[in-house]
């Protein structure tokens, strides 16, 4: 019943709810442009204020770039450790979006209410949803349900420069039983999502270099050996055509299947993979063959091109055999993949395919991250995913991610904590881009969501 009440108080108090959080978009904390860093300090101490107002010993903590607000709440029970950030992207280019993006306003669209601003998804409106049913749970029983670190930071969408220095710095202050973190997306709409599994990351990056100097093809064509060539064909030993897998010696190790109750999670979550294709171009997927889309987006490994150069790329034509080749590779991994040996079977796979007077030089300054596997056997997973599922009127999914949290990682490797990452985001949101929005829907049901977790947390 108590749990009932606090969902009824959500209900009630949703108007002022929503007046928050246009407050907090109005503030344009662009953490990556130092013309806003004024801007970040008001966001920060709007948040300060704000949980102060719920009786939160909430403070700002300055770092080198843009500050941290941390704050605690005693009380019995498992301690919890939220994380979200209050800075936001740029909002270029400006002449794309349809209003100023930091005079939010509620829309109506074809699929209901929308939230319209720069920031209302990523990440201040998940932000507030916590925030949100922390205060109705307040409001109800007079204290938070348990021991809470909030924890926000206002450098995410500028690479975290001072991220890991603090955690480093506070990992007692930070420690705690589990971290939430809410900057995550739902699998499809009105479907709720808890990632299980996110994928990490390798770059790398290699030249190759044949004649000495750039040399003239009527002098030199035929008998000298073309970069460019050779670069075209090491990269195509990479791949298997006919399976679609990565063809370097050892590149699968640590990479598991996917558990048979999670597949039955994915293949039941509302995915559309013609939709998911065709909005981008595609007419069908391009990758292992054996593996579905989902399983390839989520829980298999890559090795992507993501730039080749060389040679004259100006108007006309220079009729050069080029002195180098260039390339640019990413891996995502998965799993127990390790970037740093994977990293050594990359480059043996390029070494062991040279050609008589080509050499290759390698970017040793680039770094990898391995993959964020949570325990979901903890029972504060299948807990969190009931307590969606009773909310949402379906059953929630543990899913995968395609990309990278890095302060997920960080959480794993400083603060030795699992994390359970629960949003409400759907995939049109537009994040990063102009017109960025949150359904109206996932900013109210997300408190509620979250009122249910705690409920179930503790």
């Amino acid at each position: 019943m108590s749990l009932d009440s606090v969902l009824a108080r959500i209900d009630q108090e949703m108007p002022q709810a929503l007046d928050r959080l246009m407050e907090l978009l109005r503030i344009p904390s662009i953490s990556t442009d130092p013309a806003f860093k004024d801007d970040c300090q008001t966001a920060a101490d709007w948040l300060v204020a704000d949980l102060q107002s719920l009786g939160v010993d909430a403070s700002k903590r300055e770092t080198p770039g843009h500050p941290m607000v941390v704050g605690h709440v005693d009380g019995d029970g498992p301690h919890l450790l939220f994380y979200g950030h209050y800075d936001v992207q740029p909002v270029d280019p400006l002449e794309l979006w349809d209003r100023d993006p930091f005079d939010p306003v509620l829309e109506d669209t074809p699929t209901g209410k929308v939230i319209r601003g720069r920031g209302s998804s990523d990440d201040k409106g998940q932000l507030m949803t916590f925030v949100e049913a922390c205060r109705a749970w307040k409001a109800v029983h007079g204290t938070l349900p348990c021991k809470i670190t909030f924890f926000f930071e206002g450098e995410e969408e500028s690479g975290s420069p001072s991220l890991i220095p603090f955690l480093e710095e506070h990992k007692d202050e930070l420690s705690a039983d589990i971290a939430l973190v809410c900057d995550t997306s739902m699998v499809s709409r009105g479907v709720p999502s808890i990632a299980s599994q996110l994928r990490g990351m390798l770059k790398d990056e290699f030249t190759l270099t044949g004649p000495r100097i750039d040399l003239h093809s009527g002098h030199y064509g035929g008998p000298g050996l073309n970069p460019l060539r050779e670069l075209a064909r090491i990269v195509d030993s990479f791949y298997d055509a006919e399976t679609g897998r990565v063809a370097v010696e050892g590149f699968y190790e640590g990479v598991h299947e996917v558990p048979d109750e999670q597949l039955r999670q994915w293949q039941n979550c509302g995915f559309d993979e013609g939709d998911y294709l065709g909005t981008v171009g595609y007419s069908q997927p391009h990758g292992e063959k054996a593996y579905s889309t989902l399983e390839q987006q989520w829980a298999r490994p890559t090795l992507e091109i993501n730039g080749l150069w060389g040679g004259y790329n100006g108007v006309g034509s220079k009729t050069v055999i080029p002195s180098k080749a260039h390339c640019k590779i990413t891996c995502r991994l998965v799993g127990d993949m390790d970037p740093d040996a994977l990293r050594d079977k990359i480059r043996k796979h390029v070494q062991d395919r040279l050609s008589p007077d080509l050499s290759v030089e390698w970017d040793n300054d680039l770094e990898g991250s391995r993959a964020s596997v949570m325990n979901i056997a903890r029972p504060e997973f299948e807990s969190a995913r009931q307590a969606l599922s009773d909310e949402w009127n379906r059953e929630a999914v543990f899913t995968g991610m395609g990309g990278s949290i890095p302060v997920v990682g960080f959480f794993k490797s400083i603060l030795e904590l699992d994390a359970m990452l629960v949003g409400y985001a759907n995939e049109d949101d537009q994040i990063h881009s102009p017109n960025e929005k949150y359904d109206l829907e996932s900013f109210h049901k997300g408190i509620r969501s979250w009122a249910r977790i705690l409920d179930a947390l503790t």
